[in-house]
């Protein structure tokens, strides 16, 4: 054989190779996506994941199946999420309670947020509302300050469970004003509200999109928001700061992470796809109406604020002294 016939007969071999493997090569996404939501229904996590996954269905003509598993304040989804496998179709809709309160509050949690998941993409963020059933006698953060110290003991407060930011917002309150109220736990926030509304639950630090419905409606009492500034969705609401607890602030934020080994291509699709979605102005309406700002970044800008925040809150449990219960 000439060596032209050779050169020919190996460039189709080459090409013919080429074309047996390419039916091989899938593009992502080819099924539907988990997406795991460590909270329970009808919470903010959920709403936020559900308004997400319609779009992303959009972008890639995939459902995204939103898997709500509560319990142990975000651990379980967390762990399940971690040990599910890393090929972009489970993902999880995180929040601030898993990756920087857990770890310095429970003694031991099974997994390490930057070991064992990829930061995709910050989705949003807010402050609390700090609400007050309406018997409460106490119209300011000042008077139910006042109210808390005159009756040590006879007032609770209620959250979501040991780790999630309601209870760290009663317990950072208690620590900054020296009050004895008396902590409820609930396997879920909207629990916690729903007994908030019915008077068996005095006092919560909720996430903005479950309780200001309520409080415009009158079934429950809204005293400030735990932000750094006041919020233009409660207007002239002020903050826990300006109302007598100076330097008190609490932000929560929700973020998309993935389990650790998820093909870098497939990383870069998602997170450039899950923050492009976060600039929409439908999206930033619809979360601004619940009471969130939409927020995008990129999935190195994410763990950068991750590692932010575990330094942060580390400095804050430790002073203000809450552990597990």
């Amino acid at each position: 054989m000439s060596g032209k016939m050779l050169r020919f007969v190996v460039a189709a071999a080459v090409m013919l190779m080429s074309g047996a493997e390419a039916p091989a090569q899938k593009a992502w996404p080819e099924k539907p996506i988990r997406m795991i939501v460590p909270f329970s229904p009808g919470g903010t996590s959920d709403t936020l994941a559900r308004i997400l996954g319609q779009k992303l269905n959009e972008s890639w003509g995939q459902q995204i199946v939103v898997d709500s598993r509560p319990g142990a304040s975000g651990i379980i989804g967390s762990e399940i999420a971690m040990r599910a496998p890393a090929d972009g179709y489970t993902l999880m809709h995180g929040n601030i309670s898993q990756f920087a309160i857990n770890p310095f509050i429970f003694n031991k949690i099974p997994y390490e947020t930057l070991r064992d998941f990829v930061p995709l993409s910050l989705v949003a963020t807010a402050p609390q509302l700090f609400v007050v059933n309406p018997s409460v006698a106490a119209k300011s953060v000042k008077e139910l300050i006042e109210l808390a110290r005159a009756k040590p003991g006879a007032l609770n407060f209620g959250s979501g469970g040991v780790g999630t930011l309601a209870y760290v917002g009663g317990e950072m309150f208690k620590s900054a004003t020296g009050v004895n109220i008396v902590h409820i736990s609930y396997k879920g926030t909207v629990l916690a509200l729903n007994d908030l509304i019915g008077g068996q639950v005095q006092i919560l630090f909720s996430d903005m999109p479950i309780a200001l419905p309520h409080s415009k409606t009158g079934k429950l009492r809204a005293l400030a928001v735990t932000g750094a500034k006041r919020s233009p969705l409660v207007a002239g609401m002020p903050t826990v700061a300006e109302s007598g607890v100076p330097g008190f602030t609490l932000v929560n934020w929700w973020g998309i992470l993935a389990p650790r080994g998820v093909p870098p291509p497939v990383v870069d699709k998602l997170a450039k796809e899950i923050a492009r979605v976060h600039t929409l102005a439908d999206i930033t309406e619809r979360y601004a109406n619940l009471g969130v700002e939409a927020t995008g970044n990129t999935s190195a800008e994410f763990a950068a604020y991750i590692k932010a925040e575990e330094a942060r809150f580390s400095r804050v449990l430790k002073e203000t002294g809450v552990k597990l219960d």
